[in-house]
């Protein structure tokens, strides 16, 4: 039998200085039992890097069809779709096909896959890529709570998080591109 999906409740406080987003949000975040905290943790970093009204989490490991967020419009076309991972220069070229913006906040050990994929990603106009530090996102993920309480202030493209364990400074790598509007 496969195991359910693990429930996380979210309370984001959210401040965007480079953008001039102030929002609050609750959420519900369901973890696959295969999705590591890291990555769930860098989906809650897209969520905050990228928010907007508009912007729910999709089924990702569930439904390859999916990206990790997305952002629609009333008339359900996708303004923008966030990948998270380290998706082939493939699964790249399929998203930015289906969208006007696609973004990829990347994570784990990218050397190779740097020099694999993004080389082959420069050629996609409406792609921008972030990489996060590892070190700042295993001390973030480590012992995620399954209640989170998020302060975010961005602010000069760092993003600063403060939860129950202090505060945590994510400085992004831009890789190609940059954060879009």
């Amino acid at each position: 039998m496969a195991q359910p999906s693990t429930t996380y409740k979210v309370d984001l406080n959210l401040t965007d200085l480079d953008r001039g987003v102030y929002a609050t949000s609750r959420l519900t975040i369901a973890r696959h039992p295969s999705e590591t905290e890291e990555r769930m943790t860098v989906r809650l970093l897209a969520y905050a890097l990228w928010y907007s009204e508009e912007l729910s989490f999709g089924r990702g490991l569930s439904d390859v069809d999916e990206p990790a967020l997305w952002e629609k419009s009333l008339d359900g076309r996708v303004l923008h779709w966030i990948e998270v991972g380290q998706p082939d220069a493939e699964r790249l070229t399929w998203c930015s096909r289906r969208t006007e913006r696609t973004s990829l906040l990347a994570y784990g050990s990218l050397r190779v896959w740097q020099t694999k994929v993004v080389e082959a990603a420069k050629m996609l106009k409406n792609v921008n890529i972030a990489a996060v530090p590892q070190e700042a996102l295993e001390n973030l993920a480590k012992d995620m709570p399954r209640t989170i309480t998020w302060a975010v202030m961005i602010s000069e493209g760092t993003i600063f998080v403060t939860d129950d364990r202090g505060q945590h400074e994510v400085q992004l790598e831009w890789l190609m591109g940059d954060r879009g509007e």
